[in-house]
Formats: structure tokens, C-alpha cells, sequence
């Protein structure tokens, strides 16, 4: 009977062996109107898990421990979810807030940051417990809090954001959790409505809606003060209709340039990363929402607001034209390129579907189902700065 026993305990931890599986390769798909998340692998192309009841997820962003086996979504409703991408399954959910509108996590990978329009804020939890360490309301004026937006990381331990009634950025430092240091740079421009940190955590660059131009924080540099860039941009042009905003983390910087959506114009703006001045515009099919640079910085894709969504553009940057347009669907919302580039997952809400591409080729690779797909993250971005 020993005998029998020892060998089914064999057999069994077999099986649990060949169920495990590898973080570096998953990600996480929102089915937006569902609540739901999808766990996928990009290497076998293949749709793992369905993570349900996770609220709004009408605006959902995902940022991942540093192991890769966490991923915590931040939903507009105010919930924050803790998955575990192993087990297929929910570690913890909170609701924090009222209405938040992304987050991140922090260099040390123990601290997750919300930000927040209801209440405006920013609220700092433990990784591990969601447990809360820290209540940073934005109050500005005579009894007034700000709207929270272009929350990310940055190196030294901190996290920095934008307060987009304020016109402000706050820099919070979060080297001893229990007693954080913020510094606040006021009159950075009217109604920063979202942001970027470069890739090496040196700059810090916030969009302006209520007036032309950008914000511009070096952290190298914090005694300099917050820098007004590109301040006479699309001043004199026609304003049009906004159909959707930019979404700023998908801005692209390569090599020598930073690549930025125009608000409502159907333009890219080349920015020399040296001098922050203009240094070349590309017309493209529409209002672009994303534009994200492939891992080696040699393509630039561009995604566009309705009724052009239907089109994703590949900017040459050797040659700062457009070299390929492509149609993967209606209602291309996200892209996300695997950790090396050599492939793209593009979400088509309207398709309910996810579209491979080859980035070098540009030809289909394959078609996922996903109910209403938005957002697509994946588990690389656990070791990138402000994501």
C-alpha cells in the first residue's frame, strides 16, 4: 500500500510539472465591455485563461511584478485586481476609489501607485497585501482637488504625475514608504492631460490640452524646473474636433527623435530629443491615438481616432515617411509589440479579434477571438521604465 501510495504521489507530481508554466512569454488582453481579462502566450499564440468580473474596464491599464506572475489592472470604476497569471485566477480586488484612471509600480516592485479623478489623488499600495501605505490627496486652491493623470514610475523610487485641473506635476518620493517626500512644480501649462517617462527614466514630458505645446520635467535636472517645449505648435492652425486623446505612453522615442501624436490634426510630430524643438511633421490617414516605436526604434506604428480606426500606418524612421498602411479591422484600439519586435498584437474591438502581425514582412501571422478587445499588455513590461 506505502508502495502504491509513493508511486500515485509520483505520477501526481508529474502532472504538476507539466502543468507549469513560464511568465516571460504571457500577457494579459482586456475584454473591455465584459469586465473580463484574457491570459495569453505570444510565443504559441494561444488564448490560456479568462479572468472574470473585474468591473469597468472601459479605461483599464496593466502594470506586472517584477517576478512576471503578478499583473494588477487598474479599472475606471476604482478597482484594483491582483492576478495571479499562474493560477488563472483572482489573488485580491479592492475598490480604492471612486473613478481612477491608471497606475503604476514602483522600481523595488513592492509599492503599486492609483491615480485618481474621484477623488483626485493618488493612493499607494503594499504589492503583496494591496494593503493601503499611503493617501496623497491633490489639493490645489481654496478647498479644490485635482484630477490625477500620466501617473508612471520613475527611477530612485518614485512615482511622478500630473494634476490636470492644477496645471501642475508632483514627483513623490517613496525611498521610506511610511513618511513619502512630494515635490510639486506649479504653472507647467493648462490641463496636462497625460504623460510620458523616456525609456532611461530621464525625462518626464506631459501634454498639454488647454494650450499649445509640452511639459517638460529632467529628472537629472529638478532644479530647472518644469520646461514649456513646442510652445507656438498648431497656435495659428484650425482647431477641429478631438475624437479621442492621445494616449501618451504610447509615444514613440527612437534614436535621435521623439514621435508624438497632434491633437486633432492628422500629423506625427518629429521633436529633436537634443534641442525639444519641431523637427519634422508626417501627415498620416487620421487623428492619430498611438504611436509606439518598434523595440529597435526603426518602425513607428500609429493607430487613428474614428472614423479612420480602421487603419494602422508604419512610419520608416530612417526616412520619416510612411512605408506601409495596413487594415487590420474595424476599430483598432491597442498595440503592443512582443519584447524583441519581430511581432505586433493589434486589438479590433469591433472584429472581436486579435491580429498578429510580422513586423518585418507586415504580413498576417494569425486571429485570436476576444470579445471586444482593448487594451494589450504584456509581461516584458514588468522590467521597463514608466510603464
Amino acid at each position: 500500500m506505502t508502495k502504491l501510495l509513493s508511486l500515485l504521489a509520483l505520477l501526481f507530481s508529474f502532472n504538476v510539472m507539466a502543468e507549469l508554466r513560464a511568465t516571460g512569454d504571457l500577457g494579459i488582453v482586456i475584454e473591455r465591455e465584459d469586465g473580463n481579462a484574457l491570459i495569453i502566450n505570444t510565443t504559441e499564440h494561444k488564448r490560456l485563461a479568462k479572468i472574470e468580473k473585474l468591473g469597468d474596464l472601459s479605461h483599464a491599464s496593466v502594470v506586472f511584478s517584477r517576478d512576471q506572475r503578478y499583473a494588477y489592472v487598474f479599472g475606471r470604476d476604482g478597482g484594483l485586481t491582483k492576478i495571479d497569471m499562474l493560477k488563472d485566477a483572482i489573488d485580491k480586488r479592492i475598490i480604492q476609489a471612486g473613478n481612477s484612471i491608471g497606475g503604476a509600480i514602483s522600481q523595488d516592485g513592492k509599492l503599486i501607485a492609483v491615480s485618481n479623478y474621484t477623488p483626485g489623488g493618488v493612493k499607494v499600495f503594499s504589492a503583496d497585501t494591496l494593503e493601503l501605505v499611503a493617501d496623497i490627496p491633490a489639493n490645489y486652491g481654496e478647498g479644490l482637488r485635482s484630477k490625477v493623470v500620466g501617473l508612471v514610475d520613475a527611477p530612485g523610487q518614485r512615482f511622478v504625475f500630473s494634476l490636470f485641473d492644477a496645471g501642475e506635476i508632483w514627483m513623490a518620493d517613496f525611498k521610506n514608504p511610511k513618511t513619502p517626500v512630494i515635490k510639486k512644480f506649479p504653472n507647467i501649462g493648462k490641463q496636462p492631460y497625460d504623460a510620458l517617462m523616456s525609456p532611461d527614466g530621464h525625462y518626464y514630458i506631459a501634454g498639454l490640452f488647454g494650450e499649445p505645446g509640452l511639459a517638460l520635467l529632467d529628472l537629472w535636472n529638478l532644479d530647472a524646473g518644469v520646461k514649456h517645449i513646442l510652445p507656438n505648435y498648431g497656435k495659428d492652425d484650425e482647431k477641429m474636433p478631438v475624437y479621442k486623446m492621445p494616449h501618451l505612453e504610447g509615444w514613440a522615442v527612437a534614436g535621435d527623435y521623439l514621435f508624438a501624436p497632434a491633437i486633432g490634426q492628422h500629423k506625427v510630430l518629429v521633436i529633436d530629443k537634443n534641442t525639444w524643438e519641431l523637427r519634422d511633421t508626417i501627415a498620416v490617414a487620421g487623428q492619430p491615438v498611438f504611436v509606439m516605436a518598434r523595440p529597435d526604434a526603426r518602425q513607428v506604428w500609429v493607430n487613428f481616432a474614428f472614423p479612420d480606426n480602421n487603419q494602422v500606418q508604419i512610419i520608416d524612421v530612417k526616412d520619416l515617411s510612411i512605408s506601409k498602411t495596413l487594415s487590420p479591422g474595424k476599430a483598432v484600439l491597442h498595440m503592443e509589440f512582443t519584447p524583441r519586435g519581430e511581432q505586433v498584437w493589434i486589438a479590433v474591438r469591433d472584429d472581436n479579434q486579435l491580429v498578429v502581425y510580422d513586423t518585418e514582412t507586415l504580413q498576417e501571422i494569425t486571429r485570436l477571438p476576444a470579445n471586444k478587445p482593448n487594451g494589450i499588455f504584456f509581461s516584458s513590461r514588468a522590467h521597463k521604465i514608466g510603464l
